[in-house]
This record gives C-alpha cells, sequence and structure tokens, in this order.
C-alpha cells in the first residue's frame, strides 16, 4: 500500500477566493493566476514566492498589523500590505528590493527590541514564526536600547509596570504576556475560528496586551473554552501547549481521526520518539478544516495513563480478585468458558456488543464473530441505545439510514433547526461552524427544552426558541408542519416531483385537522402559539433550510415517529438534495454511524440487509463459509432479560460500558451478574467489568489502523502513532478469540478487513484504503454510481425512489409525572466531557467538569428548600442518586437535567426501561422525578461504590 502522502501545509497567507473569475498579474518576474479576491500575498505564495508575514495566517481574514508584507505595486504609490490588497489584471507586483528590504528590517528591529531573546531556552525555539521572520528579513543586529520593556521583571530596582507574569492557569497551555508581539491573531482566531470571543486587546500602543475575560480574569475562570485555537494561531512562545515546554518540539507527524464525537476531526499526531507531543487540527480535514476542541486538542493522555490495564485477566467468579495471565492463557479461559456454555445452553445462549467508539474493521469483525463464529445474531451496539430511530426513520422516508450533507453545507444555509441537541457542548466544532454562518445572517430556531449556548450567546441569538416540555417533540414538529400546510407554505412542485403525491394527500389531511395547531398543543408542549407559527414560517419561508438534532430527538418512546416527523417537514419545504439543506443527525461517538454501517444490529448484515433476504445471507456464507442463522438476535435488553431468566449467559463486549451507558442500572447490573461468562474487552476496568470473567486489554485510536465513519457518512482513515502498549490493536485480540474458538481468520492488516466489507456491502463497494490514501476521505455510498463518494445525499432523486410521507400521531410516553414524581428529568453532555467519561476523566479536564450536577429551576429548588450547591437527592419509579444541585433558569419550572459522565453519580440508575416503539431505543430523556435535600450519597451509591471496589483488586502475575 502507497503511503499517504500529505498535501502541503504550507501557510498561504490569506484564505483563498472562492471567485469563479481568474486574474493574472506577475509576481517577481513570474505570471501566476489565481481567482478574483485573492490578496496578493496568496496569489505571490501560488507563484512559490514567500513573503514575510507575522499577523497574517491563512485560517484568518487579513488584518494588515505587522507591516512586515509590505510590497512594491507598479503604478501605485507606497508600499502596501499584502495580506489586505487584492490583486488586480495586469498587476505587476515587487516582493524583493533593497527598499522593502530596509523597511522590513526596521519593522522586525522594532519586534525585537521589546521581546526576549532567550531563544536557546525557549520553548518554541525550531518553532517560532518570529525567529523565522526575523531570519527571513536578514535581521542581525538591533539599534534599538529600549527605555521600557514588557519582559523584564524590573528597571533600575523598581518595578516595571509593563511587565505581567504567566499565566498557567489553563492546564494545557501557557500564556506568556512578555513573548506578545500583539498580532491578534489569537484574538481573531477566537472570534472568527471559535466563535467565543473570550479574548480581546486590551489598552493601546504600548500598554496593548491580549486579555481574557474581565479585569481579575485568567484563561481558566475566562470564557476561554480552550479549543486550542489561539494557541495553534500564536506565531510566538506567547501561547504555548505545555505538553511541549515538557517534552520538547516534536520530530514527525502522522494524520489521524479524533476518537471522541461524531463530527470526525482529522489531526496531526505530532510526535517526538513514541511519544505525542501535541495534537494539531489539520487544515485539510474536511470535517473540521483546521479547528479543533478541548478533548481532540488536548485530552488524549488518557492513552497513557496510569489506570490502563495492560495484561489480559481472568478469574472464575465476579467475588474473586482478578489474576494476570497470558494473552494464550486468556484467550483459551474464554473461549472454552464461551463454549461451554454453548454446549450447555446452545448456540444462542452466547453474544457480542460492538463498540461505536472501535474502527469499523474491529467493529465488522466483532458481528462476524457472532455470526460466523458463535452461529446466531445475538450483536447489539450503544449505536442502537442512542440512534436507531435515524435509522429506522430515515430509512422509511428517504430510503437510507444516514445523514443528507457535509459539514460544508452549513456554510450554505440561510434558516436553520437545532433540536434535541447541543452542539456547543457535544459537537463543538461543528457549533463553531454553525455560529459563523449564524453571525454572517443565517437564522436559528432551537427546539429544546433547555437554554443552551446557541439560544444565546456571543453574537448570535436564535430567532426562536421553542422550550418545549420534554417527550413532547412529535407534538411540535407536527405543528410547525400544520402551519406550513394550512397556510400554503409547502414546495408543492418539490413534492409533485420528488414525492408520492397520494402519500403526501393522505398525510396534509391528516396534519391539518385543528388538533396539531399550535393553538390545540400549547397546554401539551408549552410552546406559545404565536412564537410556533413563527418558527414555522421563517423555515418554510427563509431560504435554504437545514435540521440538525441529537439524542434529544431520538431517546425517546417515539423517537423513530419525531425522525420522520422531521423527514416530512425537509420534504415539505423541499429542503433536500442541495446544498445548505437536509436532514442530519448529529452523531454523538466517534463511529457511531460506522458501528450501524457495519452490521451490529441483530436484525442486519452489514450494509443494513436483513438476515431473514437468503441472497444477503448467501454473500456472507459464500465469503465466510458459514451459515448465517436467518432467525434475528437479541438487542441488549433482551440479552439482559434473558440472563435474568437462566438462558442467556455468555458476552463479549468491546469498548462499551453499558452498566454505565444503558438505562435501568439495575436491571443491567442483575443481567450481568445472572451470566457465567463476560469478556471485557476495554481500554480501563471499566464499571461493566464488575460483573466480568475475563478481561481484555485494547488499544487506543493512537495505537492502531483503520477508519471511522463520522456523522456525515464520511470515511476517515485512522493511523497507527504508535505501537499498541498492550501488545495488539483490537481487531486482532478479536482475531485471537475468534481463532480460540475454532476460527481460521488470517487477517494481517485492517486494509484486508476493509476489502472484505467492501465485497460485502454495496455503499462501500468502492471502498479501498488506496482510495483513502488518494482523497484524505470519502463519503458513502462509494460503488460504481459514485466512484469517489458522495457529499451530498437525494440530488436527483431518493435513494427509495419518491419520497414517503408517514402519518406523525402523537402518542404520550407511558412515563408520567404525578404527585409523588412531579419534575421530569432530562439528560445531556458537557464540552468538558465524553459519554461515560472513562476516557475524559482520566485528562486535566476534570478541572471543568469534576461532577455531574443537577440543574433545577430557581422555583422549583425554593419550594423544596434546595440552594445552590447542595447535596439532594434526585429519586424516580427506578432508583435513586444523591447529587449536588446547580439552581439556574436554562431549565424550564418543572423540568431538570444532568449529565452521566461520572459512575459515581451513575444518573442511569434514576431511568426506566421504556423505550422507542420501533427500535427499543431506550427513553433517556424523559423521567418523573422527585427532588429533595440530602445529606449526601445514597445507600445504593455507596453498596455500588464498596462492590466495585472489591471487583476491581488485582493479584500479581504468576511467577
Amino acid at each position: 500500500m502507497k503511503d499517504f502522502i500529505i498535501p502541503t501545509d504550507r501557510d498561504m497567507g490569506t484564505p483563498a477566493s472562492r471567485s469563479a473569475q481568474m486574474v493574472t498579474l506577475t509576481v517577481d518576474g513570474f505570471e501566476v493566476t489565481v481567482p478574483e479576491g485573492t490578496s496578493v500575498m496568496r496569489a505571490s505564495a501560488e507563484a512559490g514566492i514567500s513573503v514575510p508575514k507575522l499577523c497574517a495566517t491563512d485560517s484568518l481574514e487579513a488584518f494588515g498589523s505587522c507591516r512586515l508584507c509590505v510590497v512594491e505595486i507598479e503604478g501605485r504609490r507606497g508600499t502596501p500590505a499584502s495580506c489586505t490588497t487584492p490583486v488586480a489584471a495586469g498587476m505587476v507586483v515587487h516582493t524583493q528590493n533593497a527598499k522593502l528590504k530596509k523597511l522590513r528590517r526596521g519593522v522586525m528591529e522594532l519586534y525585537i527590541s521589546d521581546h526576549p531573546l532567550d531563544c536557546l531556552t525557549c520553548s518554541a525555539n525550531g518553532d517560532c514564526e518570529l525567529q523565522d521572520m526575523a531570519g527571513a528579513v536578514g535581521l542581525r543586529d538591533v539599534r534599538y536600547e529600549a527605555v521600557e520593556t514588557h519582559f523584564e521583571v524590573r528597571k533600575g530596582g523598581e518595578a516595571n509596570p509593563a511587565y505581567i507574569p504567566k499565566d498557567d492557569s489553563n492546564p494545557y497551555f501557557t500564556y506568556d504576556p512578555a513573548k506578545c508581539i500583539v498580532c491578534s491573531r489569537c484574538v481573531r482566531a477566537c472570534e472568527e475560528v471559535q466563535g467565543t470571543f473570550a479574548l480581546t486587546i486590551e489598552g493601546s500602543g504600548f500598554d496593548s496586551r491580549v486579555s481574557a475575560g474581565m479585569v481579575g480574569d485568567d484563561f481558566l475562570s475566562s470564557d476561554c473554552v480552550s479549543c486550542g485555537a489561539c494557541v495553534q494561531a500564536c506565531p510566538t512562545a506567547t501561547l504555548q501547549e505545555k505538553s511541549v515546554i515538557e517534552i520538547g518540539t516534536p520530530e514527525r507527524s502522522v494524520i489521524t481521526t479524533c476518537a471522541y464525537c461524531g463530527v470526525g476531526c482529522s489531526f496531526k499526531a505530532e510526535m517526538r520518539g513514541d511519544e505525542v507531543v501535541r495534537m494539531v487540527p489539520w487544515k485539510h480535514g474536511k470535517a473540521n478544516r483546521g479547528h479543533s476542541c478541548v478533548k481532540g486538542r488536548f485530552a488524549y493522555g488518557y492513552a497513557s495513563h496510569s489506570d490502563r490495564i495492560l495484561k489480559p485477566m481472568i478469574r472464575e467468579r465476579i467475588e474473586d480478585p482478578w489474576q494476570e495471565v497470558s494473552w494464550d492463557e486468556a484467550m483459551r479461559f474464554a473461549a472454552d468458558r464461551m463454549r461451554g456454555l454453548q454446549e450447555a445452553y446452545g448456540r444462542r445462549s452466547v453474544g457480542v456488543i460492538t463498540s461505536s467508539r472501535c474502527t469499523n474493521e474491529e467493529t465488522f469483525l466483532v458481528q462476524k464473530l457472532t455470526r460466523a463464529v458463535f452461529g446466531n445474531n445475538n450483536t447489539d451496539t450503544c449505536a442502537r441505545v442512542c440512534h436507531s430511530p435515524t435509522g429506522y426513520g430515515l430509512g422509511q422516508t428517504f430510503g437510507t439510514s444516514a445523514g443528507t450533507q457535509d459539514f460544508d453545507s452549513v456554510e450554505a444555509t440561510d434558516v436553520v433547526i437545532v433540536i434535541g441537541a447541543n452542539p456547543t457542548d457535544g459537537h463543538p466544532v461543528f457549533a463553531s461552524r454553525l455560529k459563523k454562518r449564524l453571525r454572517a445572517g443565517a437564522k436559528l430556531i432551537v427546539i429544546d427544552p433547555r437554554r443552551t449556548d446557541l439560544v444565546k450567546s456571543s453574537h448570535i441569538a436564535a430567532a426562536h426558541h421553542l422550550a418545549l416540555r420534554p417527550g413532547t417533540n412529535v407534538a411540535v414538529v407536527s405543528a410547525l408542519a400544520h402551519v406550513i400546510v394550512t397556510e400554503g407554505l409547502m414546495d408543492e412542485a418539490f413534492i409533485r416531483t420528488r414525492c408520492d403525491w397520494e402519500e403526501f394527500s393522505e398525510y396534509a389531511e391528516f396534519i391539518a385537522d385543528p388538533r396539531h395547531s399550535p393553538e390545540a398543543t400549547e397546554a401539551l408542549t408549552g410552546v406559545a402559539a404565536e412564537e410556533l407559527r413563527g418558527a414555522a414560517r421563517l423555515f418554510a419561508t427563509g431560504g435554504n433550510g437545514a435540521i440538525y438534532y441529537g439524542l434529544g430527538v431520538t431517546e425517546h418512546s417515539q423517537g423513530s415517529t419525531t425522525v420522520i416527523a422531521i423527514a416530512n417537514l425537509a420534504m415539505l419545504t423541499g429542503n433536500l438534495g442541495r446544498n445548505g439543506v437536509g436532514v442530519n443527525p448529529l452523531r454523538g461517538q466517534n463511529n457511531v454511524q460506522g458501528a450501524c454501517d457495519m452490521g451490529s444490529f441483530p436484525h442486519e448484515l452489514p450494509g443494513y440487509r436483513h438476515v431473514k433476504n437468503p441472497d444477503v445471507r448467501a454473500i456472507f456464507e459464500e465469503l465466510w463459509g458459514a451459515k448465517i442463522d436467518p432467525e434475528p438476535g437479541l438487542r441488549i435488553p433482551n440479552m439482559l432479560d434473558a440472563a435474568v431468566d437462566g438462558t442467556f449467559k455468555g458476552l463479549y463486549c468491546q469498548g462499551e460500558d453499558i452498566l454505565q451507558s444503558d438505562p435501568d442500572t439495575k436491571h443491567v447490573a442483575a443481567g450481568l451478574a445472572a451470566m457465567e461468562c463476560v469478556i471485557v474487552h476495554d481500554l480501563f476496568l471499566n464499571e461493566t467489568a464488575n460483573y466480568a470473567h475475563v478481561f481484555l486489554p485494547g488499544s487506543t485510536f493512537l495505537e492502531k489502523d483503520g477508519t471511522f465513519t463520522n456523522a456525515e457518512r464520511r470515511i476517515n482513515r485512522v493511523r497507527k502513532v504508535m505501537a499498541p502498549r498492550n501488545g495488539y490493536a483490537d481487531w486482532e485480540v478479536t482475531q485471537m478469540l475468534a481463532n480460540a474458538m475454532g476460527a481460521e481468520w488470517h487477517y494481517t492488516h485492517p486494509s484486508q478487513i476493509m476489502a472484505e466489507i467492501a465485497a460485502t456491502t454495496p455503499s462501500f463497494s468502492r471502498v479501498t484504503y488506496e482510495l483513502l490514501e488518494e482523497h484524505g476521505s470519502i463519503q458513502w455510498p462509494c460503488n460504481d454510481s459514485a466512484p469517489e463518494g458522495t457529499p451530498l445525499m437525494h440530488v436527483d432523486g431518493f435513494v427509495r425512489g419518491k419520497g414517503r410521507f408517514i402519518v406523525t400521531e402523537y402518542v404520550a410516553t407511558d412515563e408520567k409525572t404525578g404527585p409523588r414524581f412531579p419534575l421530569l428529568l432530562t439528560t445531556g453532555r458537557i464540552l468538558s466531557q465524553y459519554n461515560v467519561g472513562a476516557q475524559t476523566r482520566r485528562t486535566e479536564n476534570v478541572v471543568w467538569h469534576d461532577q455531574d450536577v443537577l440543574e433545577i429551576h430557581p422555583h422549583d429548588a425554593e419550594v423544596r428548600g434546595v440552594k445552590d450547591g447542595d447535596f439532594v437527592r434526585l429519586a424516580s419509579r427506578s432508583g435513586e442518586t444523591a447529587l449536588r444541585a446547580t439552581v439556574t433558569d436554562r431549565v424550564s419550572p418543572g423540568v431538570v437535567y444532568t449529565t452521566f459522565h461520572h459512575p459515581d453519580t451513575q444518573a442511569n440508575v434514576i431511568t426506566t426501561d421504556f423505550s422507542d416503539w420501533a427500535t427499543n431505543c431506550p427513553e433517556y430523556k424523559v423521567t418523573a422525578v422527585q427532588v429533595s435535600p440530602s445529606n449526601g450519597p445514597s445507600d445504593w451509591q455507596e453498596d455500588y461504590a464498596a462492590q466495585a471496589a472489591l471487583a476491581r483488586r488485582i493479584l500479581p502475575a504468576a511467577e
């Protein structure tokens, strides 16, 4: 396989122009043709000529403050800045002559005269643009003797008012004002790229300095979200990663893909030896376009955390301590146990759970393990637990189980609906791109019970916030559709051309019924009728309309119905099949989409094809040399029920922590405790491992090759940057287990697994590692019809032919509030933490979020005698826990909210076992609860902590 040829990372100085008009000019005697609107600096770079610069970088708009990039243009007076001067036809530019050299050296002398000359010991030595530019302009001496500087602590024995000490408050980077040249790149990055507006330039002239927030604020206490954009933009060591200071400058880099959320950001893992120095967002990454968040940028330290288990372990009973053993012994133990269970209880008595964090190739092998080796279809995944209604709803209406757009599409949208998602916390890089579009004039409608940052924050505000009551999504979306149909705002031409008109007519008759009007549903949903009508009119008439949604849509008893309702809304307004529109699920984990694609569901083989179909089974049977069971297997809740009943006995769980992530924790624990062989394959002794008999050490994304598929169907390469600390990549561990069970698998590289995926899965039929190396990434479907992938779906027609309108009757959840449990609990995520927290809790991200807290409205808190910071008892019909309260009006009266990142809180001990009618997706987002004052942890929490401590004892390896 050929090596990946990294596209040039050369900084072109200013962003590329998108104009289709071309202009030809001459730079230093060379003709160059560039798009109209290109800067002279970028045109020079295109001609291979570098113009010195400090304030300019191609990720930010031109600023023109450093005066280092001056040029001469024939026919024009003076020496204009090349970064802010656009090209013109016939322009003749000179970038080098005696006059320009003198000017640049003079400018650089002024910078250097107020800069510490500690280059040999500076952490940015060899990676400093100021140092590079001093060399580029030929500066060899500084004539000026500064009377006052910003970098000397004292002058003449007196305190120096210009000196400001270093700010080390942020756990990941330092701010050293002594080295700041006030180029404003950090401030502009915070504004233009991240959209947080946390930084500013305070003062003027000699007193200018970068400031984070109010007087007295430091980087940690300010609004800074630690995305790293300022650090990446800084041309000196003013803003510098602490890892670079500690380890040294990197010597090599490898392009890979982040293993956190479903955005799928591309990074350069910059290394010294086998140690990661820093993760730098890759400017050519098509999902992130050179941006990042605090998790992907900085929270990779879990890979080397002391909690990692690096040796296999076994035990006879879950009450026993763990015993470290060799890989061979662990595999023999696991295989004998699983084989023995099948002999005693039948071949369907064991199963697997695949991971939404592992690669496509690893997930494919785990579902192959159960189908080809265990001989059943007992495979499930957390992807079903969070997003299976997406697969069902979009499959029924459009004919394919995935989002319709790429992330670039947001740049062309005019009206955005965000429903049941909190992108600033859950998908922050996408949120930054969305906020940039909103600042440029797009309108936003937020449908969420909670006032998220998108409703109102720095320089953006939603046109409408529909603060619905949890559980009423279907009623709200149907009311939007009612307004559009009854007021004649639908796109009739699109519907007649692209959709089934008879089905639409039936749907229109249903949705036009007065019971779906905003006035009729207002008492149910809590959304003011006039506000809802305004939102409907805006979406229908505002131009390109895009819908983005998350787990607040899918994790309901009517999750599938809501997805169908959203699809109806998009078809109703003609917002499909072009840039700037579409229906876009925001996937929560890095490979949720891939886990679904790879056949992790008990009723579907890879490519979303039902196991009952003989022609589909035949494809796999021929390649695998094994019979495929035509009967669908068990989902996770069914496995747990069957375990309690005594018929399901063995589980191989790769990269998932169902005891913390799945609903009704007590039932999950009972099911796991009833099994006779639980194999956990993970990085750490997670909560599920408390009930395991075999622990197989996992590998991080830094230690393996493979692919992830993000929320926009983008297949991204994951590349090994270091050897697996446990000795094996996860796909190799699964292969060893399969072979110990009697299989004869002989994969030597994940590319061979991808070849098998392509041979069996139509939407991946043209995907190869060679193609991914050539293009960087590919969006499926990638087949003979689309050999280079499909950025936009349903352009000329729906996958299923005609778009299908489906009636969306609102059916209230069985989970009801009442005198005992009068409040509704809903859950979500926070920026600094990720899912069950196994990774982020083992990084410095705990500085921002070291415990889950309960958000409660001031009115609800007051009537219960709860004050901010108090311990409270949170109880439901399923269980209770205790946590601290935060009194806030971000939630509505009658609604409380918490996150689920910390196992000592275990929010899922509260959630019920109600689930989506079509897919069994748990109803995490609606739980009737009561809140009352508490003195500390609940009895359940204390018992749980004691059991966990007992279950995690490890004996040293036998000699």
